[in-house]
């Protein structure tokens, strides 16, 4: 029988190690044994003093590590010049190549199975899927569509935010331009008004005063032309 972790019983006890072929079960997987792992690490460095450094790259890329070092960079300093003095049988340069080599090996297959979940992620090759395997896509693809109409119903949000305040800052400036007019035109208004008394004939007042003073002279001479009858 199967046991959880991808392990299968042997006999006598013993358990096989093999690759987890469920995708979301291998990722739970790896998230709890990297915390185990770096958890381990870290008690080993501080109950034997060790100098210890780990590196786990994972599925998908990502990058974790642990350094009981104030810098990581330092062990892997310390790791190179250790192997550069193996035996003469061992050079450097052949270390390194064979370094090189398992890395790229790593990668290659890291990019294969990545590869083969994003098909499987575009609905393809999926005959070879389990039934739970297919349900733990399905999930994932839910999980990503919820995902993205969140992402969506923000940025509309953030849309009509914009918009309402740029159809406000339009009304305050129509508002304000309005103002500006009424007072432009009050202004103009009243410099016609002024121009209008600068204009006037100048021997006008004059001219009505003299006609007032004619009239004024008239009604006394009929007074006194009545007083004599």
């Amino acid at each position: 029988m199967a046991a959880a972790g991808g392990q299968q019983r042997r006999r006598g006890g013993r358990r096989e190690m093999r690759r987890i072929e469920d995708t979301t079960r291998r990722q739970v997987t790896f998230s709890k044994r990297r915390k185990g792992l770096l958890k381990k690490a870290s008690e080993l460095s501080v109950l034997c003093d060790a100098e210890v450094a780990l590196l786990v790259f994972s599925p998908r890329g990502r990058f974790f590590h642990f350094a009981s070092a104030p810098s990581l960079e330092g062990t892997i300093d310390r790791y190179i010049s250790h192997t550069q003095e193996a035996p003469a049988n061992k050079k450097p340069r052949e270390l390194t190549v064979k370094n090189m080599k398992s890395q790229s090996e790593t990668l290659a297959m890291e990019i294969d199975t990545v590869e083969a979940y994003t098909r499987k992620m575009q609905g393809e090759n999926l005959e070879s899927c389990s039934l739970q395997e297919l349900h733990g896509l399905e999930m994932q693809m839910e999980k990503s569509l919820s995902s993205i109409r969140l992402q969506k119903a923000s940025k509309w949000s953030q849309c009509a935010i914009y918009v309402v305040a740029v159809q406000k800052k339009l009304m305050d400036k129509i508002s304000q331009l309005q103002q500006q007019e009424k007072i432009l035109s009050e202004e103009n208004a009243l410099l016609l008004d002024q121009g209008k008394v600068q204009h006037a004939p100048i021997g006008a007042p004059a001219r009505e005063m003299n006609q007032n003073q004619h009239v004024q002279d008239i009604d006394v001479d009929t007074e006194l032309v009545i007083g004599r009858r």
